[in-house]
């Protein structure tokens, strides 16, 4: 059991920025953050996990497993993450690509200190830690110095892992799988970098502040940082509830209305971007029936258009029921990892995709997020997102793009900058 304690915010946005500054004393921090964007399926707006109790972190081999297990003895709050690679664990996959980041393949903790945000509201729930030390905590956030971020400046010179003339030719090459029917669709995913320093935190607060996405994260593990402004879910558990949201389909925002307006327009009629997300949705609806009470599994939004900060995306719902037989865990591992980053089929989409790309993919295309003690879970898909490896000095963000029968490379080349334009920005300046 966790004890509790609640109080009235008056400046909650002031509060989480000095929570977030103060958490960087722990070693293991799990930041979630809404950041006010309007949507009818959040539990909190914001959440903050530092200092762990017990915690896993091991490679793909029996992860899920490991997981289950980690999961099932705790009986509580825990954060963390996925990384793509443990689709190694469900499948005859390899992961065998260049990885400068070396992230474990997967790593949750259970927190002492939990922070619960919703509207004005604070909800503290500790484990471990007497009442006295919670309002020390309280007074020590409520007086914390936060350096102007706006401030500080990164520098960094960001190079292409491919050039643009490989990318072409390898998406070619996945054309060619798909006329020939291999596959249907497949995301291809190319990273960027840079061998340089960069201060954790006030890059997150720069890259938040331009991207105000619904599911950003900071993320922190020892030496390794994620900086996440991600704006997509991966699955929610509410009960019996199952939820997943893929996006597929993006344009650019104009500061221009009439623009911003017909980029919006254009985007919602496109047949290429509606058969991209319509193949993934077929996909999602065959991963939940996997362990979905039978007849449950219903799209209740089709191809709707999201607008965000930098860009507009298109986004489906797909809602099914659980067996109420299955573990928490299991209905992850049976959609793992989402069909938006991968492809249709999804095994072959996996394993061709695999030979083409560069880069390990490791968190990236993974996914974030929590388990209550009563067995729901919300977890994003990490995209949009900065990774840091503090002792290697290797900085990485990753773009990719759906590739379909009707793809043209040089677009999906143009696509895969406009993702990259946050990540760039916040690095080079």
């Amino acid at each position: 059991m966790r004890d509790h304690k609640q109080i009235t915010l008056h400046s909650v946005e002031g509060f989480k920025t000095q929570l977030l500054a103060w958490a960087q004393q722990f070693d293991d921090i799990v930041w979630l953050d809404s950041n006010q964007y309007l949507q009818p399926h959040s539990s909190y707006d914001s959440i903050l996990a530092v200092d762990a109790f017990t915690g896993i972190q091991t490679d793909s081999v029996n992860g899920f497993q490991k997981l289950k297990e980690y999961q099932s003895m705790t009986n509580d709050w825990i954060f963390g993450y996925l990384s793509y690679d443990l689709k190694n664990d469900m499948e005859p996959l390899r992961s065998q690509n260049f990885d400068g980041l070396n992230f474990p393949d997967l790593c949750f903790f259970q927190p002492k200190r939990l922070f619960l945000f919703k509207e004005d509201k604070l909800t503290i729930r500790y484990l471990n830690v007497v009442s006295e030390e919670v309002d020390a905590d309280l007074k020590s956030i409520e007086t914390f110095s936060v350096q102007n971020s706006s401030s500080h400046k990164n520098n960094i010179q960001i190079e292409s892992r491919i050039s643009k003339n490989q990318y072409i030719k390898q998406v070619s090459t996945l054309l060619s799988h798909i006329h020939r029917g291999d596959i249907y669709e497949a995301n291809f995913c190319q990273e960027f970098y840079a061998h340089a320093d960069i201060h954790s935190l006030e890059t997150y607060f720069k890259l938040n502040k331009i991207s105000q996405p619904p599911f950003a994260t900071f993320l922190k593990t020892g030496d390794k940082f994620l900086l996440s402004s991600s704006p997509e879910r991966y699955l929610k558990k509410v009960g019996l509830e199952i939820m997943s949201q893929p996006i597929k389909g993006t344009t650019r925002r104009s500061e221009q209305l009439d623009e911003d307006a017909d980029l919006k327009m254009i985007l919602e009629s496109d047949p290429k971007e509606r058969s991209e997300n319509i193949m993934i949705v077929d996909l999602v609806r065959n991963d939940l029936s996997k362990i979905a009470q039978k007849g449950t599994v219903n799209v209740t939004e089709l191809c709707q258009i999201y607008s965000f900060k930098q860009v507009h995306h298109m986004i489906s719902t797909v809602q099914a029921k659980a067996l109420p037989t299955i573990s928490p865990v299991d209905i992850i591992a049976a959609t793992f990892p989402m069909g938006s980053m991968t492809g249709a089929p999804k095994i072959s989409a996996m394993n061709i995709i695999e030979a083409l790309e560069a880069t390990k993919r490791g968190l990236y295309s993974g996914t974030v997020g929590y388990f209550t003690p009563e067995g729901d879970f919300d977890f994003n898909v990490v995209i949009r997102s900065i990774l840091y490896n503090a002792s290697k000095s290797y900085v990485s963000f990753s773009v990719g793009s759906a590739i379909t029968s009707k793809s043209i490379p040089e677009n999906e080349y143009e696509e895969c900058l406009v993702k990259a334009k946050a990540m760039r920005s916040v690095l080079e300046n």
